[in-house]
């Protein structure tokens, strides 16, 4: 397990110090923590497990409105974990009992805040179940370095207007507990 700090920089740092100070090779890379999930399709406590890796807000406001990376030529935006892994941690997850969602988790410099901003995402977004802050840099120095990874959230608050009394952080805890206990002996254990 490698903690590696608040935001995409400072994950992608960390993973990729791991990934290349490690006498063994990796086979697959978690970004693993809590989120704020979005209301229509994540609730508190759920699980969110990324079917896409997505950097919400890396690329340019213009008068049009919002362009992505992609659509500027710089670079990529979205990150694809395998599929057949997303469908062996959502079927462990389902067995287990754990509410979850397999779904996009956007990536995002500064945690929405407003009821603009969750509309605005969720328009470019439709699919979205969660948001948290590291990813997104995760997934690029695992791309880096041509390793597979997923991100699985557990959701602690409704992303949108700050509310601090409606956080469940210890019941999010515990269902990102209970679902890496439930992959570790099965999912992670078998060959990718």
């Amino acid at each position: 397990m490698v903690v590696g700090g608040v935001g995409p920089a400072a994950a992608a740092v960390a993973t990729t110090g791991a990934l290349a100070s490690s006498p063994y090779p990796y086979d697959l890379i978690v970004s693993a923590g809590i989120g704020g999930g979005f209301a229509a399709h994540a609730p508190l406590g759920a699980v969110v497990v990324s079917d896409a890796i997505i950097a919400a807000d890396l690329g340019a406001d213009t008068p049009d409105g919002y362009l992505a990376v992609e659509e500027l030529g710089f670079g990529r935006s979205v990150h694809l974990p395998p599929p057949a892994l997303t469908d062996r941690i959502a079927k462990a997850l389902h067995e287990g009992g754990q509410r979850h969602v397999v779904a996009p988790v956007l990536t995002v410099s500064t945690v929405t805040g407003t009821a603009a901003r969750t509309a605005e995402l969720g328009a470019r977004h439709p699919r979205a179940a969660a948001e948290a802050m590291e990813g997104f840099g995760v997934a690029e120095a695992a791309a880096a370095h041509g390793v597979p990874a997923v991100e699985i959230r557990a959701v602690s608050n409704t992303v949108g207007p700050r509310d601090r009394a409606a956080w469940r952080i210890g019941q999010a805890m515990d269902s990102l507990r209970y679902a890496v206990q439930l992959l570790s002996t099965t999912v992670f254990l078998e060959e990718l």
